[in-house]
This record gives C-alpha cells, sequence and structure tokens, in this order.
C-alpha cells in the first residue's frame, strides 16, 4: 500500500522526495569529510604520502617476490626521486581540502548510493526489486575492490615511472596538486569503472545489451578498455595495461551477468 502510494506521488512530491534524498546524501558526505578532518595526521601521513615511500606494501610485495624468484633487487624499489611543492599561497589549503572532500565521498559511498537507490526503488515492480536485491552491497563492493585496486596497483606503479622518468637532467618537483590529481583520478577512476558489471545488469535486463552482443563485441570492448585505461591512467604503457586486465575480466563476468539475466527472463 506504501509503495502504491509513494507510486502516485505528484511531480512536485517527487522532486521534494528527491531533494530529501540529495540533502541526505550530502549530510552523509559531510559525516565522511567530519571523519578524515578528525584524523586527518593520519590520512595524509599514512594513507596519501605512504605511495612514496619504500616501505610501502606494493613496493614489500614486488621486493619480497623479486627474492623468491632469485632476481636479487631487481624487483625492489626506491624512494621515490621527487619533491612535492605547493607554488601558490592557498596551495597547501586546497590540497588539504581535497584530501578531506575526496576522502570524505569515498568513506560515505555506501550511504550516499543508497539514498540514491532509496529514491529509485518505489518506482520498481516486485518482482524487478527481487531480482536486484543486495544491489548496494554489490556496487559498495565493486567500488572499494575498485578503489583499493587503483589505490595498491596503479598508484604506487605510476608514482614510481612518472617520479623516477628522466628526461635530461631535469629534476622532478611536482606539485603536490597535480601529486594529489593523479592519485585521486586512479582511485576514484578504477572504482567507477569497477561498476562495469552493474551497469551490464541494467541494461540486459531493459534489453539494450545480451550475452550474444557482448560476445560479438568483445574485440571492440577491448580497444574501447585500452582507451578508458589510457584516460584514466598516466602516459605509461605498464599502468594503461594493470588498468585493461581487469577490466576485460569485469567484461567477461558481465557477460556470465547478461546471461543469467537472459536466462531467468525464460
Amino acid at each position: 500500500m506504501e509503495m502504491a502510494e509513494e507510486k502516485n506521488m505528484s511531480f512536485l512530491e517527487h522532486l521534494e522526495e528527491l531533494r530529501k534524498r540529495l540533502f541526505r546524501a550530502v549530510l552523509f558526505a559531510v559525516a565522511g569529510v567530519v571523519v578524515v578532518f578528525i584524523f586527518d595526521t593520519y590520512v595524509i601521513e599514512n594513507i596519501i604520502m605512504a605511495p612514496r615511500r619504500a616501505d610501502f606494501p606494493t613496493y614489500r610485495f614486488f621486493c619480497w617476490l623479486g627474492h623468491s624468484l632469485g632476481l636479487e633487487d631487481q624487483l625492489c624499489f626506491s624512494d621515490a626521486n621527487f619533491t612535492l611543492q605547493s607554488t601558490t599561497m592557498g596551495g597547501n589549503f586546497s590540497a588539504y581540502m581535497t584530501v578531506v572532500l575526496i576522502g570524505g565521498v569515498i568513506l560515505a559511498f555506501p550511504a550516499i548510493f543508497y539514498q540514491i537507490w532509496a529514491f529509485v526503488r518505489p518506482g520498481l515492480k516486485k518482482t524487478e526489486l527481487k531480482s536486484v536485491r543486495g544491489i548496494g552491497f554489490y556496487v559498495s563492493l565493486l567500488f572499494f575492490l575498485g578503489v583499493l585496486f587503483g589505490y595498491y596497483v596503479l598508484t604506487p606503479l605510476s608514482i614510481q615511472f612518472l617520479g623516477n622518468f628522466a628526461f635530461a637532467d631535469v629534476e622532478v618537483n611536482a606539485t603536490i596538486l597535480s601529486y594529489l590529481k593523479l592519485c585521486s583520478s586512479l582511485i576514484l577512476g578504477t572504482g567507477l569503472v569497477f561498476q562495469m558489471p552493474v551497469v551490464i545488469y541494467f541494461l540486459a535486463k531493459i534489453g539494450i545489451v545480451s550475452s550474444a552482443f557482448l560476445k560479438k563485441y568483445r574485440r571492440h570492448a577491448f580497444v574501447i578498455n585500452l582507451i578508458i585505461s589510457a584516460i584514466i591512467t598516466p602516459p605509461d604503457v605498464t599502468s594503461q595495461m594493470l588498468v585493461s586486465l581487469p577490466l576485460l575480466l569485469l567484461y567477461e563476468i558481465s557477460i556470465r551477468v547478461a546471461q543469467r539475466v537472459e536466462k531467468n527472463k525464460v
């Protein structure tokens, strides 16, 4: 009965409901920002700046792998060979606000998505609601898997490549904002790209794509994956390939998702 009432809401009532949901989403984002603000020193020193140091878990893993394969220190990394600086009076403040804002949004992502989903959900039928049960969990899981992949794989390797890349006798003195832009684009970009199976699920539900379509254009998808990888990563082949591999895996998972949707329709 309650759902029927929500479906019969007027246009203005829908706008009011949207306003409430957006307001709550902003409140959750602010709450995430406050948490990051409280632990700002830890976040900056042990999360944001950590990929610059040789003791970062990713570097230690590669070093261990190199020793295990008898390569001695060939896969070991040293501290990134560049310095960070602020070239404007408000540079440090802008960097600080960037960290707390992006960190807050990442932290509050499940709650923010729930508010968006809560606005869309009343318009779905009972059968449709049953088929998308647990959507919040899967969306959040994929997002955080993407964030972790971006942080522990793409970010440190990109920092090492770009920070140590030699061009004549030019030293790399990067601005703190360019460093944060690199990190945030890799982390957030990968988190969003990892939503591919969810997007394919809904496209398959409404009949826009099918498993046969995805299989037919697998080669084209490979090229598109490389283009997406080039957009969200620095201009080096290693980072692009590291992004494209999980994207290809997600594409294959998306095919299985579309097949399951088609099977349930029968």
